[in-house]
């Protein structure tokens, strides 16, 4: 099994802070969350489950021939269709050449759902709305101008997973996380990988945070070293420390139309360094997704396409980009009320704020690799 470098979770408790704070300060709550909404997912922590993995029934495994077990799919109407509001860009999946199979991060976070307090089950309404309004929304939404999208539910791991000191409870909820995702994966290649006169079909793996985790392991297992590799468009690796030679046959993206490689990056405020940093940060891959390099060079706001606010609509120019040392460094926000908010972890906004860029990438990956194959 690869080595995944998994960092802490600590930035959604500061996070929670800064928000307090403001607030006792009599800062306007609607202008708070005008500035972080655009950080995705739910959190509802920090939750300290009490029992170990063994003391909870495993929610039943979901099977992927149910439409109901996936949080989007390409011929139906989800969250992942959706366009921001003042972008002019539009859903192209229904003629899209390539999918893309997209795994999402760690949305339990709060108090026990279903059977287990340590595996979501993929059954419950209330979490299945998190995933869709958050991370599909935000996320996995910036691929539909080039892919088809795939996005499973799956037994996820509570966010305690990645808190608990006990190593063996930790592992066995990501690992039974895990099987779903190479389920669905399996479940993809099988049903949905093949054009209709039956040739395979591009993809682009892409994931943030606990759904990289699994990204990475599915890579190491279908792909590095593998036939499949042959299919692989890029893989998106975002919000997890994941280092460059991870992987023996994949290798990092240091150009925006490398194809068959991966990029990843984590975001923080300039001159910021976290206090885990030395827990894998500092031996990670940085790509900077206005340049798509790992170089330290800086990328200004005007190269910023635009990123996706709190109530996905289009943010002009949000964003500059620098790599430094295996973090993503930004400067002040330019939105609304940036100088109010003191969060140094963007970790939930990794994808938020690059989100045009990302989707141009992505298209420009797909044509580079479709002029590859035509040679």
């Amino acid at each position: 099994m690869v080595r995944v470098l998994l960092l802490s979770h600590r930035s959604k408790r500061i996070s929670l802070y800064n928000h307090s704070l403001l607030l006792k300060r009599g800062i306007s709550a609607v202008l708070i969350l005008s500035i972080t909404g655009i950080l995705v997912g739910c959190h509802r922590g920090p939750y300290q489950i009490t029992g170990g993995y063994d003391a909870f029934p495993a929610p039943a495994a979901p099977s992927y021939a149910d439409q109901h077990a996936w949080a989007a799919l390409p011929d139906r109407r989800d969250a992942a269709d959706s366009i921001p509001k003042g972008a002019t860009v539009k859903d192209a999946q229904k003629d899209a050449g390539t999918d893309v199979f997209f795994i999402h991060p760690t949305i339990y976070t709060g108090k026990q759902q279903g059977p287990s307090a340590w595996n979501a089950d993929i059954t419950d309404a209330v979490m299945n709305k998190w995933v869709d309004q958050s991370t599909i929304l935000n996320q996995a939404s910036v691929f539909n101008g080039s892919c088809r999208v795939f996005a499973p539910r799956y037994r996820q791991a509570h966010y305690y997973s990645f808190l608990t000191k006990n190593k063996a409870d930790k592992e066995k909820a990501l690992a039974l996380a895990y099987d779903d995702v190479k389920a669905a994966f399996l479940y993809y290649m099988d049903h949905y990988n093949r054009d209709a006169a039956g040739n395979p079909r591009p993809v682009v793996i892409a994931a943030h945070s606990q759904g990289t985790v699994h990204a990475t392991r599915l890579l190491a297992e279908f792909f590095d070293g593998q036939p499949l590799r042959r299919q692989l468009v890029a893989a998106y690796l975002v919000g997890i420390a994941t280092p460059a030679g991870i992987f023996k046959t994949i290798p990092a993206g240091e150009s925006p139309d490398q194809t068959g490689c991966f990029v990843s990056w984590n975001t923080f405020s300039r001159n910021y360094i976290p206090t885990y940093y030395e827990d894998g940060l500092n031996k990670a891959l940085c790509t900077n997704p206005l340049t798509w390099s790992s170089s330290d060079t800086y990328a200004g706001y005007d190269l910023n396409k635009g990123g996706v606010g709190p109530k996905f609509n289009l943010l002009v120019k949000p964003a500059d980009a620098q790599v430094h040392n295996g973090l993503l460094w930004i400067g002040r926000l330019h939105v609304r009320g940036a100088a109010l908010l003191r969060t140094k972890i963007w970790h939930r906004a990794d994808y938020n704020l690059f989100w045009m860029n990302i989707r141009e990438n992505v298209a420009q990956r797909i044509r580079a690799y479709n002029r590859q194959a035509m040679r």
